[in-house]
């Protein structure tokens, strides 16, 4: 099977992100970047089908030279081999979908995966951007996924007030959930062979944000506490400030 897993770089989530000088991005000066964790559920998802099929994972990024770093991560943890989609300019989600789907619509594609979301922008579009592009179906926020011999898909999905079973077939692009397994932690071994295997550099074609980043802050500062005073006299006051100055009544 021609399996390929597209993954993101992204901020380590205890990393103290800054605002950078332009007021519209992060200050990359001292973070530590990760593979997104919810890709750490699709590298495992493809790494198991793998194993039971047969075939090659690849992992592919969008982005920077630096996010060879976290390609390796994926190859370390057993992946074949990357492929790196070369661009130093910041995309919006549907640029970088159109990139991917450019990038790997002649490389016929057993089945597609991806994590659910970045925790960078939370955009939860990609898998079905994706499907969209690649005239594909696309099995979103599995939890619980089987892909039987014939090539039909049976996942799990949860849904508010309970889970949703739905079926489809491969070629397909599917997104996984926190739950559809646990990730393999890269043992030294995969470490020194991610070293050597092999990454592909290709160039995107051009394209223009359809979303524009005007400003990027931090949230403000919550205020201190207020203590409106004691037993059933403090609850006038208190229905007063939540009215007047909270105004969540």
């Amino acid at each position: 099977m021609n399996i390929f897993v597209c993954v993101s770089h992204v901020p380590d989530t205890t990393t103290k992100v800054q605002v950078g000088e332009d007021g519209k991005s992060i200050d990359p000066s001292g973070v530590t970047w990760i593979l997104n964790p919810y890709d750490e559920y699709a590298v495992e998802a493809a790494l198991q089908l793998k194993e039971a099929r047969e075939g090659e994972v690849t992992v592919v990024c969008f982005g920077p030279d630096a996010v060879k770093e976290t390609i390796r991560k994926g190859l370390a943890m057993g992946a074949d081999k990357g492929l790196h989609i070369k661009s130093d300019q910041p995309r919006d989600s549907f640029g970088t979908a159109k990139a991917l789907a450019e990038t790997l619509k002649d490389r016929e594609a057993d089945v597609i995966f991806c994590g659910r979301q970045s925790i960078d922008y939370d955009g939860w579009q990609m898998a079905g951007l994706l499907g969209e592009m690649l005239d594909l179906p696309s099995v979103t926020v599995a939890s619980k996924l089987e892909i039987k011999e014939d090539g039909s898909i049976e996942a799990e999905r949860e849904i508010e007030g309970g889970m949703e079973t739905v079926v489809s077939k491969l070629p397909a692009v599917i997104s996984a959930q926190k739950g559809l397994n646990d990730p393999r932690y890269p043992k030294l071994q995969g470490i020194m062979q991610a070293k050597r295997k092999p990454i592909e550099d290709v160039e995107p074609s051009p394209y223009k944000n359809r979303v524009e980043v005007l400003e990027m802050s931090k949230p403000p500062v919550k205020s201190a506490g207020k203590i409106v005073g004691e037993g059933p006299d403090a609850v006038k006051e208190l229905v007063k400030l939540l009215h007047e100055e909270a105004k969540v009544i």
